[in-house]
């Protein structure tokens, strides 16, 4: 092979077209979702106006998938702190500058709000986060190869002041499907950092324990009355009664769980068609998409969705090992969480598995924050595969020189 030949080789192969094929899939379904909802919305919507703006956020995206996935390694450690510094900052500009607006409507303050414009910092507070909890852990390990029950539990409580205030400022804001999402790449990272297991068994106990207790407060008396105390909205009561007996209050409380539910049931196999829509769902543009997807297209088409999810997030886990990098291993666990677990709250509340937290779908719901987070993730994922196969073709060239 001469050097044009290599050079012509390396300039083709350091995008990795594995992810980008379902990333490009789900985008295409949302839009075609979109499309659906604002054009059966009892609202007065400017279909257009939607889906062209919805177009834009994914240019936008795609423009910072480029430039993100131009950093190596190196580059994304160093600006980790940087990145975790600003994202902290805006987490605590929004508990005093939140749109008053959205506060009313949604009962969380959690955007800012310029004109028309609405951003939701938290939503690139998580790959920020991911970045430091990647060199956090990447740091403490070298400093301490064995693992012990002390040096793990150091560990831990590290991760622990890093997520900290960002949990603080959520609950704050009053959004605890987003403190959620961040406990969930925690928990995810803490499982690959090779954390001994007599820490490891204990924090599963103790999770599932926890867990459980709360779920019996909440089905109590005594037990909501304490959670009142302790912070818990009287809408998050609502949300986990509509959870628990859906048919129970199904013109208030259990209203839009219910409406989703009969939605995607009356999509049945094959769905009703595209752009054929019967049953009305509150916000169905955004958290709860899903239904859009299911009534249109059926149990084939979510079936087809949730593939893709699978087959993005087995292209992530595929390039991890090929890179063999410890530190992208800690972000791409940290960004396959974020995807997953977002995938699975949001699909599980469509279907009433899960409670409403106002997840949104990965690439497919309506929204820009969300998507500029989710992008930002794919763009650190594809800087393993671009900068490993540069420094391969790097290193197969020098017999040239």
């Amino acid at each position: 092979m001469n050097r044009q030949t290599a050079r012509e080789a390396r300039d083709s192969s350091r995008i990795d077209y594995g992810i980008i094929f379902p990333v490009m899939v789900l985008a295409l379904i949302g839009l075609a979702s979109i499309y659906v909802a604002a054009s059966h919305d009892t609202k007065s919507v400017n279909i257009v106006r939607m889906v062209i703006t919805q177009v834009i956020w994914y240019i936008v995206g795609v423009g910072i998938v480029a430039v993100v996935m131009q950093f190596d390694s190196e580059q994304l450690w160093k600006i980790a702190p940087y990145a975790y510094g600003f994202g902290i900052f805006l987490m605590i500009a929004i508990l005093f500058f939140y749109s008053r607006a959205y506060f009313i409507q949604t009962g969380a303050k959690s955007w800012f709000a310029l004109g028309p414009l609405t951003f939701q910092p938290s939503e690139v507070m998580k790959p920020a986060f991911i970045l430091m909890a990647a060199r956090a852990v990447r740091t403490h390990n070298s400093q301490y190869p064995q693992h012990t029950v002390r040096s793990d539990g150091l560990l831990i409580g590290k991760l622990v002041l890093w997520v900290l205030p960002i949990l603080l400022s959520l609950h704050f804001q009053n959004d605890l499907g987003t403190m959620l999402v961040f406990l969930a790449i925690v928990g995810g990272i803490i499982l690959v950092s090779g954390i001994t297991w007599k820490i490891l068994g204990p924090l599963i106990a103790a999770a599932t324990a926890i867990g459980g207790t709360t779920l019996a407060l909440v089905t109590t008396t005594w037990g909501r009355n304490f959670l009142t105390h302790i912070g818990f909205k009287a809408y998050q009561f609502a949300r986990i009664d509509a959870w628990m007996d859906p048919s129970n209050d199904t013109g208030s409380a259990s209203y839009q769980l219910w409406r989703s539910m009969k939605a995607i049931g009356s999509g049945q196999i094959f769905g009703k068609g595209f752009n054929n829509i019967e049953v009305y769902v509150p916000v169905r543009e955004s958290d709860m998409i899903f239904s859009v997807i299911g009534e249109n297209f059926g149990f084939i088409g979510a079936t087809l969705l949730i593939f893709m999810y699978f087959l993005l997030i087995y292209q992530m886990i595929r390039v991890t090992f090929d890179t063999k990098n410890e530190f992208y291993a800690y972000i791409s666990t940290g960004v396959i969480m974020m995807i997953l677990f977002h995938t699975f709250e949001n699909i599980g509340m469509n279907i009433g598995l899960l409670p409403l937290t106002g997840i949104p779908l990965p690439f497919v719901s309506q929204g820009g924050s969300a998507l500029i987070g989710n992008l930002i993730g794919i763009g650190m994922i594809m800087s393993m595969r671009f900068h490993y196969r540069s420094y391969m073709f790097s290193a197969d060239n020098e017999q040239f020189n």
